[in-house]
């Protein structure tokens, strides 16, 4: 089950004026961080049906966004979805408007709806590449690097660039010995070159599609979004940031869940078991079979007599199971000896 991260469990508050959080009894008054969307009143998608839907007789499946974290059904996306398999997350049609710079990337990286809709309002608009040009000369301004990056950019291609000359197969362009960089990387030029790239400015130089619809995303696109300083201040203020974390993705809970289960699953008497070597696995299958019938045979009694068993009379038989296990310990030593 993918979590919900704007909403937290509101016993305990001043929605319940009798209920105390067994959990957090500090709890305070109010989670000012939960947004109450549409989907804690049991309604779903941009139709606004609640799920499942007794009025609805088309199955369908639902998609979570993840960013928005509102359900959809499949033909309200705007585009068919690709086979389950074949992507990991979306992002609804209207967070892919507030999230407008995922647009560049959908180019390089969704994975491809089955069908295309034909509907004006759906179709591909192309960016012209001029304004995006615009859109990177006034961060260029506002940051003052408007030249710098041209000449670092450069630097970067000709620094991955093999030397090509026969006289120098083993000097790069910065005149460093190769063995000597393999072993002591150059901090300088290539480090503030690769912090201050951008691989959105990059992406939104060349002309991509924006389409009206939701878009599908493989399992590690995550991390080929940019962290320069620029995207990373983007990201906050458009309230984003999640979706640099790796941990956040559908797929890391999917992992968690079925950890969970394994875990629950688990005996731990086997796990004992498997840790032993064969001696001591029959030593305590024998030992638990001995504990088992005394036991049964002790309780036994008391269900003859009718009467109830009590904790000294339970504590009384381990300390007596214990002496006799010790006694037989100390014969068998004995005889061996």
């Amino acid at each position: 089950v993918f979590l919900s991260r704007n909403f937290r469990c509101d016993c305990g508050n001043s929605k319940f004026k009798n209920l105390q959080c067994k959990l957090l009894p500090e709890k305070g008054k109010v989670n000012s961080g939960n947004k109450y969307n549409d989907n804690f009143y049991g309604l779903y998608c941009i139709c606004k049906r609640p799920y499942p839907d007794p009025e609805d007789e088309i199955p369908d499946e639902m998609i979570q966004c993840i960013v928005c974290e509102d359900w959809f059904h499949g033909r309200h996306l705007g585009a068919v979805p690709p086979e389950s398999g074949d992507f990991h997350e979306m992002v609804c049609q209207a967070c892919m408007n507030h999230c407008h710079f995922l647009w560049a990337y959908a180019s390089q990286l969704a994975v491809p709806a089955l069908t295309k809709v034909n509907s004006v309002e759906d179709e591909g608009i192309v960016l012209k590449v001029e304004e995006s040009e615009e859109q990177q000369k006034e961060i260029k301004k506002e940051s003052g690097v408007e030249h710098q990056e041209t000449k670092e950019e450069k630097q970067t291609e000709q620094f991955n660039e093999p030397s090509t000359s026969s006289g120098s197969d083993f000097l790069n362009v910065y005149g460093y010995c190769s063995e000597f960089l393999q072993k002591f990387p150059v901090e300088t030029a290539k480090t503030t070159s690769e912090s201050s790239f951008c691989k959105l400015k990059e992406l939104q130089s060349k002309q991509f599609l924006k389409k009206g619809t939701a878009t599908f995303w493989p399992s590690n696109w995550r991390s080929k979004l940019c962290t320069c300083e620029d995207c990373l201040k983007m990201y906050s203020e458009l309230e984003v940031q999640f979706l640099t974390d790796e941990c956040d993705t559908v797929l890391a809970y999917e992992n968690k869940g079925t950890s969970d289960q394994e875990t629950e699953r688990r005996d731990p008497l086997m796990d004992t078991l498997n840790s032993m070597n064969r001696v001591q696995q029959v030593e305590l299958i024998c030992e638990y079979n001995d504990l088992k019938t005394e036991l049964t045979d002790y309780l036994r009694r008391f269900a003859d007599e009718g009467t109830v068993v009590k904790r000294e009379d339970i504590q009384h038989f381990f300390e007596e199971f214990q002496s006799r296990k010790r006694r037989r310990t100390n014969r068998m030593q004995y005889y061996c000896s």
